[in-house]
């Protein structure tokens, strides 16, 4: 067994493999850029050694500064984690020319499927069923439309070296596979250094279901199962679970024979993944495989028990699979969110900035619930623009589905992140979402039920009464801390007021205590809207979770001070609630609306990116649809389109520009 590994990766992955080494008494090396300097990887590991530039292309990305960092530290192998270098053989060839073990597969297993053309012609000549298309490399945009016309529409188009919905494009016309073809070479060319893409059909309604694998050096391969990753925005998967609530025995036992045989035609050794779609009739067709460590792998590791990274080590180190097919047995559900830094009301763009506050849920074993959470962040950690979005996965484990789903949705609302935008709430609404929680799902889900994008959710008659009923509680706790402050003029008399109203959103609604007394625990008999309620909650003025029971019903919210009332955030729902006497809500509803600014008039930077171009000039004329300019944000190319004809009358920005987020880009007459 090695005694010192280099971890050649960042983020929560990196503190992953530290985690798993550091239980196997192996000493650890960090690499870390100008923009990581501080993190929580770099703090982890045994040693650490600054490799370069903030920019991947400059840091994560160059082999040869990798090497530099084993030489220079003795490490005896290099776990790569995932992205970056974990895919590419040269590296893989590299580090076996200087001695150094390389924990993963072998060169030739990464050369046959780390290339996504190459692995579609390797598993067609070993009878694996393949998704119609093009596997040569794509000449020019008239190519690509000529090929996407013998295909027929709609197809996919993506890069060839890439991975997490990078350089990735869906095209349902001419003109979309001309501007797709740009946009995923593009990217691939910035995300992976190959600007190669290959086409293929695009199957309406799939299922993303993928097999993990698990091989040695002497000829023991198996899977462990499936993981269900349907749940995708961009081609990027959002939730994933294991095992899927669409396969049966028979279906998972093919796909998992024929994902173990196409691992032993390559002579796989190491974890891997291998990527199916499945239609509605249970076809599946193989897409590609991950020659590395999946993203999700937690779900797997749930339900199965098997610590994969130990796996991959132990194999890197020569030993025998200790494991037998017959020994992989499904235990459970388990779900994973992925928490990303992005504005889930702003279309999901990127956000970046200072975790002022990030509190996860306590991890561990509660009950017969599990929750687990993968991050490489802490509070006062930096997001910043130069890597991939994601600030943590979110995962939980419990003996149902459903119970899984419910343990997630708690943990979500108790996860406390200020400072950054962030996906929480949508994740916490997609847990509530029926044909989520009845399995009924596909790549599209997404797309189909949040067609305009996610929008605040308005809260149902019940759910407002539990937000009011929230506010209610807080309210009274607030104004008592403030009437036992030291030198108040008019202390309060220990009697409660019995009428109150509460404002959320347009609503007032009227609560009467009925009976209770300030203290903690907190114990109020309330009327909402004359439904009778009982209040119980331990709650603080300070505390971020509001937790307790309303009307039998156990609740868990985040609550955040704002002017006169409180920002409230249950289940995907944001409200600000405002706890007020009668006579003040009868003045409140007298208040003018505050109107926002005009900005119809201007196109402004949707989230904080560096300008890639602009697509017109001062004077144009453009239609609806056109393009205006591209801006580039965590490695994700976004087109900015006009929404309605206009003429160009000022251009604010030009390419190599770093904006702000809502940066005036160009202004109309």
């Amino acid at each position: 067994m090695f005694t010192k590994i280099l971890v050649a990766n960042r983020g929560e992955i990196a503190c992953r493999v530290i985690k798993t080494a550091r239980k196997m008494g192996i000493v650890t090396v960090a690499v870390y850029s100008d923009a990581d300097r501080d993190a929580v990887h770099v703090e982890m590991a045994d040693e650490a050694v600054h490799i370069g530039p903030s920019p991947a292309a400059q840091s994560y990305l160059v082999a040869e500064k990798i090497i530099a960092a084993c030489k220079a530290t003795g490490a005896e192998a290099v776990h790569p984690g995932y992205g970056f270098l974990s895919e590419r053989a040269s590296f893989c060839e590299a580090l076996e020319q200087e001695g150094i073990v390389f924990i993963g597969p072998k060169p030739k297993a990464i050369k046959a499927m780390g290339d996504k053309i190459e692995s579609k012609k390797f598993a067609n000549a070993a009878k694996v069923s393949t998704v119609p298309g093009w596997l040569g490399v794509v000449e020019n945009a008239a190519h690509a439309e000529r090929i996407a016309g013998e295909i027929g529409y709609p197809v996919m188009i993506k890069a060839s070296a890439g991975g997490g919905g990078k350089g990735m494009r869906i095209a349902w016309s001419k003109a979309e596979v001309r501007d797709g073809f740009d946009r995923a070479r593009s990217e691939a060319k910035s995300s992976f250094g190959d600007d190669r893409v290959f086409i293929e059909k695009f199957i309406v309604d799939p299922r993303h279901i993928e097999i993990q694998v698990l091989a040695d050096a002497h000829g023991n391969t198996l899977y462990l199962g499936e993981r269900e990753c349907s749940i995708q925005r961009r081609n990027q998967k959002v939730v994933e679970e294991a095992p899927s609530p669409f396969l049966d025995a028979k279906t998972r036992k093919a796909m998992g024979e024929q994902s173990v045989a196409l691992a032993k035609a390559v002579d796989y050794q190491s974890a891997g993944t291998v990527e199916f779609i499945v239609d509605s009739d249970k076809n599946f067709y193989f897409l590609e495989m991950n020659t590395r460590l999946q993203v999700e792998h937690p779900v797997t590791e749930l339900v199965t028990g098997i610590d994969l990274v130990e796996q991959m080590i132990r194999v890197a180190a020569g030993e025998k699979l200790a494991i037998k097919q017959s020994d992989v047995k499904l235990n459970g559900w388990a779900v994973e969110s992925r928490l990303y830094a992005e504005d889930p009301y702003r279309n999901f763009l990127p956000s970046i900035g200072r975790l002022t506050k990030y509190r996860p849920p306590k991890e561990g074993k509660f009950g017969e619930i599990v929750i687990r959470n993968d991050t490489g962040v802490t509070e006062g950690s930096e997001i910043s623009m130069f890597y991939d979005p994601m600030v943590a996965k979110l995962c939980t484990w419990a003996p149902t589905r459903l119970a899984a789903i419910d343990a997630m949705s708690e943990a979500l609302d108790s996860f406390v992140v200020d400072g950054i935008e962030h996906n929480i709430s949508f994740l916490a609404a997609l847990m509530q979402h029926p044909r989520w929680r009845e399995g009924q799902i596909s790549t599209g889900f997404i797309a189909e039920e949040y067609p305009d994008g996610f929008a605040p959710i308005a809260p149902n008659s019940e759910e407002n009464a539990v937000l009011a009923a929230i506010a209610t509680a807080v309210e009274l706790l607030r104004r008592d801390r403030l009437d036992r402050l030291g030198g108040r003029l008019a202390p309060h008399s220990g009697a409660l007021k019995r009428d109150w109203v509460v404002k959320i959103g347009p609503d007032y609604l009227s609560v009467a205590i009925v009976e209770g007394m300030i203290s903690i625990p907190m114990e109020l008999d309330l009327t909402i809207d004359g439904k009778a309620l009982t209040v119980n909650s331990d709650w603080r003025p300070g505390d971020l979770i509001w937790r307790g029971t309303v009307g039998g019903r156990k609740v868990a919210a985040q609550v955040r001070p704002v002017l006169n009332g409180f920002r409230i955030a249950w289940k995907g729902i944001s409200v600000t609630a405002r706890a007020m006497l009668p006579r003040t809500a009868e003045l409140e509803r007298l208040m003018p609306e505050k109107v926002a600014p005009d900005t119809s008039k201007m196109l402004l930077c949707p989230m904080p990116g560096l300008v890639v171009s602009i697509a017109v000039a001062e004077g144009q004329e453009v239609k609806a649809g056109e393009t205006l300019a591209v801006v580039e944000a965590m490695k994700m190319e976004n087109v900015l389109r006009a929404e309605r004809d206009l003429i160009v009358s000022k251009l604010n920005a030009k390419p190599g520009d770093s904006l702000a987020v809502d940066a005036v880009i160009m202004e109309f007459a």
